[in-house]
């Protein structure tokens, strides 16, 4: 199973401020707990919006959206991918997660469980997709 770890953004982060060191060697030491357990499978920082875009569908039309975009508590900062064998256990690594706005301050992380192609009904299209 996989879950993916979201980091939500601030006004500090979109404002392309960099976390603090001891901050960093927390998250660090972190990802190094996850590797050696063998569950880590990426984890990164985002850049802010204003150097990023979004593709606008309208009908049959796509716009490019230059950002930055105004809803700081709906933009993400950064992610970590983990594979672990239940639920449970990305519970468990989760809430070890630092704090990514540092000790004592206000923040918040999602947690979202990644489609498998085995949550699908079998398809000719899954059974392409399993083949790649």
């Amino acid at each position: 199973m996989r879950f993916m770890i979201i980091v939500k953004a601030s006004a500090a982060t979109e404002a392309g401020e960099m976390p603090q060191e001891s901050l960093l060697a927390e998250m660090n030491d972190y990802h190094q707990e996850l590797a050696r357990a063998g569950v880590l499978l990426d984890g990164n920082g985002l850049k802010p919006t204003s150097q990023g875009w979004r593709i606008r569908y309208e009908g049959g039309e796509r716009r490019v959206v230059d950002g930055p975009f105004a809803e700081t508590k709906e933009l993400i900062a950064g992610y970590t991918m983990i594979q672990v064998r239940s639920r449970e256990e990305a519970l468990e690594w989760t809430r070890r997660f630092p704090n990514p706005q540092g000790p004592g301050l206000e923040a918040e992380i999602e947690v979202r469980q990644v489609f498998e192609l085995d949550d699908f009904p079998p398809s000719e299209t899954i059974e392409r997709m399993r083949a790649q």
